[in-house]
């Protein structure tokens, strides 16, 4: 389930998701409890569809969704080592 830390619903969030299979995926979203629900229930994103999502790793919020979709581009660049850390305050 989503950390009590997440952003409110009025700004819009990167998060990074473990799934069932070990990989981890991430996204954006103004609501991230509902998202999460939707990814468990396998309404959300095609491939947590196949590989359901068992908890969230990390989240982080934005401003607006322009700035969450440029993170979002940022992060999946980077190796998998390191995308935890991207979530760590500066």
């Amino acid at each position: 389930m989503p950390d009590a830390d997440a952003p409110t619903p009025d700004g819009w969030c990167l998060y990074l998701l473990e799934c069932r299979n070990g990989a981890w995926y991430a996204g954006i979203t103004n609501r991230l409890d509902a998202r999460y629900a939707a990814h468990v229930a396998g309404t959300g994103a095609k491939y947590t569809r196949a590989n359901p999502p068992v908890r969230v790793l990390a989240s982080r919020g934005y401003p607006d969704r322009s700035a969450a979709s440029r993170a979002e581009a940022q992060l999946k660049r980077l190796p998998r080592a390191k995308k935890l850390a991207f979530f760590d305050p500066c």
